[in-house]
């Protein structure tokens, strides 16, 4: 009964979602991307003979955290194809020519046809599912397949519904894996006490993501000459709502700061509304790419807006300081990219749900601020203490180096799956 019910809440989702395309263009791209989506699947497998690793993704967010064990499983087991979907089109549209996977499609949507033809048409050696993204009907089709099915960097919490009392089917989604690794032992501890002992806490392979991103770091000489050696803050994916507590303290502060901010997405009307709001001069970066600018005058600008995607996580290495933004919104985005460089790191309220920001926060390398009188408070005595700057960002650094590990524990796993008979 209770699998109907979810099948059914799946092609209500599917309905609502195709009555909205033509007013919302993440909606149309969602379900363009499915047209006849089984059927282009089976023309590029038409030939396949390579065993083939299924990864599952359902965004942007969740791709990059588990890219390093795609190209890690990519370097043990070279004879395997490489399967990416991706469930939301802020990931697909995006990564949908990554060079790492060999075919990257959107997911169909969760029903037992679905899977059944998914499954059968991709015939995974194996899959993973990274950190979220329990689909029913595909761990089901996966389970009774006898098909090696993993979940990695995950997170439980003791709100959601596998913990609940009338939770009993969503529970049965967990017995479908043959490991969870999960990111600490409180995720550990909630499964158990619900019967879940298939679980490995493993970490989480964010760390060794952004450890590759800062070696692999791009020089911006456009940035550098900006800073011009003068104190820094980086502010990352800035929502409105970030922008109305930063624009008074940028107004108000009464020290010499450089600010870089790199919005969540790349809106004209609302750049250019900051840039009126703001009292310091400021540029776009895209107008620094223009021949007519003279890049000589790039140090007389206080802030500047980057206006493309793609650079901020090689610029937190110009920063003293760095804001991130999403946390007065619905959650925070990746801290982690700016902790790697052993910056003191800044955002709103809504952390909670993230393990790190609390971490960091308890260490006191990071600092949630509620409104902007609690953003000067925090910020200006690190600016005033290069002691205390230095302290805070060290601390940053140390915690990204301490946690970093997951994917060879995920790969581990793998191996043992490989190497021993199923067992459910």
């Amino acid at each position: 009964m209770y699998a109907t019910f979810y099948t059914i809440s799946i092609r209500l989702y599917q309905s609502i979602l195709k009555a909205a395309a033509p007013f919302h263009p993440k909606a149309r791209l969602a379900v363009q991307g499915r047209q006849q989506l089984l059927e282009k699947m089976r023309v590029q497998f038409h030939n396949n003979q390579a065993p083939v690793a299924w990864f599952h993704a359902a965004s942007l967010g969740e791709f990059e955290q588990g890219r390093p064990v795609i190209e890690a499983f990519r370097r043990q087991y070279p004879n395997f194809k490489i399967l990416l979907t991706f469930f939301s089109p802020s990931g697909y549209e995006i990564r949908k020519n990554y060079a790492g996977a060999d075919y990257i499609f959107y997911l169909p949507f969760d029903t037992p046809e679905n899977a059944k033809q998914f499954v059968e048409l991709a015939q995974p050696q194996i899959a993973f599912f990274i950190k979220y993204e329990f689909w029913y009907n595909y761990l089901r089709e996966l389970h009774r397949r006898h098909i090696p099915t993993i979940a990695f960097s995950t997170i439980f919490r003791p709100n959601q519904l596998f913990f609940k009392p009338y939770g009993g089917f969503y529970r049965n989604f967990l017995t479908y894996f043959h490991r969870l690794l999960v990111q600490n032992q409180a995720s550990v501890d909630l499964l158990e006490s619900i019967g879940v002992t298939n679980v490995t806490l493993a970490g989480d392979t964010r760390f060794d993501r952004v450890k590759q991103v800062a070696d692999a770091k791009k020089d911006i000489p456009i940035a550098q000459a900006f800073k011009a050696n003068t104190p820094l803050l980086v502010v990352g994916s800035a929502w409105q709502t970030d922008m109305a507590v930063l624009i008074p303290f940028l107004n108000q502060f009464p020290h010499p700061l450089k600010v870089i901010i790199a919005p969540h997405e790349i809106h004209d009307d609302e750049i250019e509304r900051w840039r009126r709001e703001l009292r310091q001069a400021s540029i776009r970066f895209s107008e620094t790419q223009k021949p007519e600018f003279n890049q000589s005058t790039i140090p007389s600008f206080n802030i500047l807006f980057i206006d493309n995607i793609g650079m901020l996580s090689s610029l937190y290495q110009y920063g003293e300081f760095a804001y991130i933004g999403g946390a007065f919104g619905k959650g925070l985005h990746n801290i982690l990219e700016a902790a790697t460089f052993g910056v003191p790191l800044f955002f709103g309220p809504n952390y909670g749900k993230f393990q790190e920001a609390i971490d960091l926060s308890q260490a006191g390398a990071a600092f949630p601020v509620t409104n902007t009188a609690e953003l000067e408070a925090a910020f200006t005595p690190l600016y005033i203490d290069p002691a205390a700057l230095a302290k805070a960002g060290e601390l940053s650094r140390q915690y990204v180096v301490r946690n970093i590990g997951a994917t060879d524990t995920v790969m581990q796993v793998v191996k043992q799956l490989f190497t021993q008979p199923t067992n459910r």
